[in-house]
């Protein structure tokens, strides 16, 4: 069961406290909707999550890897326009039930080699076909391999991985957590800058 959340629910995540690259995709227009989703740059998780990143980024370390950041902390407001452009629960979690990463608690990432390029996990984040799925067979065995990697990562430092979505990461008792609203998302962004 979840501890209950500490006065600052969310900690911050940068490149130089954390040791991972952060591109935070609604931050930008070139997702899958199409539009600048967040008004921030900026990367958040609860601080059980957060404690099991540096627990990843340990593991990466370990493998010769970098993690890669694009997607921890989501509003509410920014999971709903998720679901009005894709309103399947097979890849965006039905608002209404509420998204582990409006918990906090779930993380959407990749790795990268000593050279600081992304490896070849057979499509790109977000592509919410098919193949996306963790263990999709069709594809060539050295990006299975890759996505072997980045599970075997996540799996030792405490997540579980989302069956569909093979850059999709989260604590096993996600559900567990309660929803972050948004003023004190809003809270900790203020209290960060």
């Amino acid at each position: 069961m979840a501890s209950p959340l500490p006065r600052w629910p969310l900690v911050l995540i940068t490149e130089k406290t954390h040791d991972v690259a952060i591109d935070m995709m609604y931050a930008r227009p070139d997702n899958f909707t199409g539009h600048v989703i967040y008004r921030h740059a900026e990367c958040f998780l609860h601080p059980q999550a957060e404690a099991g990143l540096r627990k990843a980024v340990a593991a990466a370390r370990s493998f010769g890897f970098r993690l890669k950041i694009f997607d921890a902390y989501r509003s509410q407001q920014a999971h709903e326009t998720l679901w009005a452009v894709m309103p399947d629960a097979r890849y965006v979690a039905d608002p209404v039930k509420g998204s582990n990463h409006t918990r906090g608690v779930a993380i959407d990432l990749t790795l990268l080699n000593s050279a600081g390029q992304e490896l070849d996990m057979g499509t790109p984040v977000d592509t919410m076909t098919p193949a996306s799925h963790h263990f999709y067979a069709a594809l060539p065995a050295a990006m299975l391999v890759n996505r072997m990697y980045l599970l075997t990562i996540m799996l030792e430092a405490g997540f579980v991985h989302h069956p569909n979505e093979w850059w999709h990461y989260q604590l096993p008792d996600a559900h567990d957590f309660p929803l972050i609203s948004s003023e004190t998302f809003e809270t900790c962004l203020a209290t960060s800058t």
